[in-house]
């Protein structure tokens, strides 16, 4: 997201997004290179300053960006426009209940045991 937001068409040094990201510039040169690899990412040496890498997004990274934006604001305006903002952090915080409930009785249903409030029952049936 560094780079889309600080690149201007020629691309975006390394030590910028280091700056922004508040990181090493070791650490953007490393993932920098993952993402390349990846095909994420382009690198080049800068035209005026072989020693700087100008680094730019690729088609297929603004691409899914664009669709994950859409997605994103969608969930906004369906976060927002339903439940107001206290209503959404409180659906949210119920979600995550939700979620850590079904994560414990998934661990327990596999360990073959099933605990309720009063008892603890052998699952035999496996």
């Amino acid at each position: 997201m560094a780079v889309a937001y600080l690149d201007r068409k020629n691309g975006v040094a390394v030590n910028e997004v280091s700056k922004l990201m508040h990181v090493d510039a070791s650490f953007v040169t490393t993932q920098s290179k993952l993402l390349e690899k990846n095909g994420f990412l382009r690198r080049k040496s800068s035209a005026s300053d072989a020693r700087v890498v100008q680094m730019s997004l690729t088609a297929k990274t603004r691409k899914h960006l664009s669709t994950l934006a859409a997605r994103q604001e969608a969930l906004d305006e369906f976060a927002f426009d339903e439940f107001g903002v206290d209503g959404s952090s409180e659906f949210i915080t119920k979600l995550a209940a939700v979620r850590h409930r079904l994560e414990k009785a998934r661990h327990e249903s596999r360990s073959g045991v099933l605990r309720t409030k009063r008892t603890t029952v052998r699952n035999d049936a496996g």
